[in-house]
């Protein structure tokens, strides 16, 4: 039986974060009302645009509003390109993106599953911490949670670092093996990705390869913490982030809710260098995990939203005018002092 595919709409707008820097969000968004929303967070030096296409597609395609905003320095966002200097201002940055989103009134009953890929999975995680009963579940696709004991660095050569870090934050001089080869299996996406010039391909910068691993040694720490409804999705043959990562968190983590797939000679980008017939498999193993957890509304407990809840959000306008092909939506003028349908660029519309 072949499911129905939704007719969508993709869209793209500019915001500014709280620190006044100007961040790039897209969306895939169902023509009819959505089964829920799925919120994006990609992995180290990536974007959404472009990179995330499929997965924007493959979603709302199957009725759900996807949304994805590119981290500062990733992408088309602004700042110093993959430069983390805090890895809590990606996790705040997103928090207020979705969150405003999820107030909007056309959303603000729907399910809010956030999906991570790679470090995007400890961004996800994160997200879940900051606010336990905000989401409603998550796909975590190869995440970023622990340091694999064959790669993490001794503690002596940590704190040599720690103690420069702050002296020279933004020099590239950690040493690295070329990821891309080594996380795509398909050669012809493979190339794709080395062509895209969103894609940050350098060498990591001191402070944030310092951040990434304090972050997930934090988080390998409080894995027990976890208690959201997750899927986690690994490639049995990844050598970027080790499976047995993923299987530490479905051990460890106190939600009932919870399945892990490990996929046998599967890499590490599960939805975007795999063979086609590959990506298949994982998206629907993906969409049917969300259905059965969307299927009852009633059973879905959405957190209400607070009409004044804090919002750091700001659309970016130009020459006065907000970008906008859409009506403004006045049922969403209170939130934030924004207008929900303001600030949008709509590009195109597909049945797939």
């Amino acid at each position: 039986m072949t499911k129905l595919r939704f007719e969508y709409e993709y869209e793209e707008e500019y915001i500014k974060n709280s620190r006044g820097v100007e961040l790039f969000a897209c969306r895939w968004v169902p023509s009819s009302s959505p089964r829920a929303l799925v919120f994006l967070c990609h992995g180290y030096a990536m974007e959404c645009s472009s990179f995330m296409r499929e997965c924007g597609i493959r979603l709302a395609s199957a009725g759900y509003a996807v949304f994805g905003l590119d981290y500062e320095g990733h992408g088309r966002s602004k700042g110093a390109r993959c430069y983390i200097k805090k890895f809590s201002n990606i996790v705040n940055d997103c928090y207020d993106y979705y969150t405003f989103i999820s107030a909007q009134e056309e959303y603000k009953e729907k399910g809010r599953f956030l999906y991570g890929e790679s470090m995007g999975g400890a961004v996800a995680l994160l997200l879940h911490k900051k606010d336990p009963s905000f989401w409603n579940g998550a796909l975590l696709v190869a995440p970023m949670c622990k340091i694999s004991e064959k790669v993490k660095p001794h503690p002596v050569v940590i704190n040599l670092l720690t103690r420069v870090e702050d002296i020279i934050p933004k020099w590239k001089i950690v040493p690295t093996k070329d990821v891309i080869d080594s996380a795509f299996k398909d050669p012809v996406k493979r190339e794709e990705i080395r062509n895209n010039k969103l894609i940050y391909q350098d060498k990591p910068r001191l402070k944030t390869a310092l951040e990434m691993l304090r972050t997930s040694m934090d988080l390998e720490e409080t894995l027990h913490e976890i208690t959201l409804p997750f899927f986690v999705l690994h490639g049995e043959a990844d050598i970027v982030t080790d499976p047995e990562i993923s299987k530490a968190l479905f051990e460890k983590a106190s939600t009932r809710d919870k399945t892990i797939k490990l996929y046998p000679g599967m890499w590490h980008g599960l939805t975007s260098g795999e063979p086609d017939a590959n990506v298949d498999l994982v998206f629907a193993d993906m969409v049917n995990w969300l259905d059965v957890r969307t299927g009852d509304s009633a059973s879905l407990t959405v957190t209400p939203i607070q009409e004044d809840r804090t919002c750091n959000v700001i659309k970016v306008v130009s020459n006065g005018q907000e970008k906008s092909k859409r009506p403004q939506q006045a049922s969403s003028s209170l939130l934030c002092g924004l207008n929900g349908g303001g600030g949008r660029r709509l590009v195109h519309r597909s049945s797939m």
